[in-house]
């Protein structure tokens, strides 16, 4: 019995090593790696190896980096809103309103064929139909909506916030909808048999049966509107910035030490927003 048990452990640690290896050299080596550069030196020629705290101290030593973060909170927040409502309307209609599946997959594919195209692509779209000759300010102005053009539609947070939304919805759609197909419908039929109505319904039935899928959404769409720094760089005209773009500079003027400073800090920040998050539902039935 005790020879099975270790050929089954053997055999299992032989079937988890290759994917071992493989999370460890692509992911864990990579943020040792930065976590030690961070805590580098550098000067206008160098990069001197050494165990030393300006790069933190001047970090949280600069005004500029709380405004930066709390930047990245406002678009974090304003997009996570955003995408959830339109992620949550939309994974509602197509489980619950959509009858038959092959409507579902029908309309779920229709869902992603912008997101068939590149990122960069789509976020830049927006700027000919947003700009001061754009579609929009022209549309306005010949239905006499305004006199002149909107100069707050691009290179402005609004331009931001909204190429978010476009282009990270799918990521809240997606786990929405897939926690509503779940849900066993025998359970609204009786909640209306008990005198629930609609609203009741969706309160007490539906949004608790989902937080698995809005939690994960959530997590997603997070993380990447905290990373991302095109975006931001784009639509804002480089008038705004973010945490990934004050990266983006540093690496930029190859002040690596600096940069792999902030995006420790960063990586903490996201680690203990999604911490905070998953001491609220289990999401671990869902993956």
């Amino acid at each position: 019995m005790e020879s099975v048990l270790k050929n089954k452990t053997v055999s299992g640690w032989l079937m988890v090593s290759p994917l071992a290896a493989i999370l460890i050299f692509f992911l864990v080596l990579p943020i040792i790696m930065i976590v030690v550069v961070s805590f580098w030196r550098a000067t206008e020629f160098s990069i001197i190896p050494a165990f030393v705290w300006e790069n933190y101290q001047f970090l949280f030593g600069s005004e500029v980096t709380y405004r930066v973060f709390l930047n990245t909170f406002k678009y974090a927040a304003i997009t996570w809103a955003l995408t959830l409502s339109i992620g949550f309307t939309v994974a509602y209609f197509l489980a619950f309103h959509v009858r038959t599946q092959t409507w579902q997959i029908a309309l779920f594919l229709l869902c992603t064929i912008p997101f068939w195209t590149s990122n960069i692509i789509r976020m830049i779209s927006w700027i000919p139909f947003l700009g001061r000759n754009g579609i929009a300010n022209s549309a306005l102005i010949s239905w006499g909506v305004v006199d002149e053009p909107l100069e707050w539609l691009l290179f402005s947070d609004f331009a931001v916030i909204l190429a978010f939304v476009h282009l990270y919805t799918l990521f809240m759609v997606v786990p929405i909808f897939n926690t509503m197909m779940r849900i066993d419908k025998s359970l609204i039929e009786a909640a209306r048999d008990a005198g629930a109505n609609g609203a009741q319904i969706l309160w007490n039935v539906i949004i608790p049966l989902t937080k698995p899928g809005i939690m994960i959404g959530t997590i997603f769409v997070v993380t990447l509107v905290m990373g991302d720094f095109i975006t931001v760089r784009f639509m804002s005209g480089s008038q705004s910035a973010n945490v990934g773009r004050l990266i983006s500079n540093d690496i930029a003027l190859l002040a690596y030490p600096s940069a792999s400073a902030t995006a420790v800090v960063l990586l903490l920040t996201v680690l203990i927003v999604i911490g905070i998050l998953l001491r609220f539902v289990d999401i671990r039935k869902e993956l």
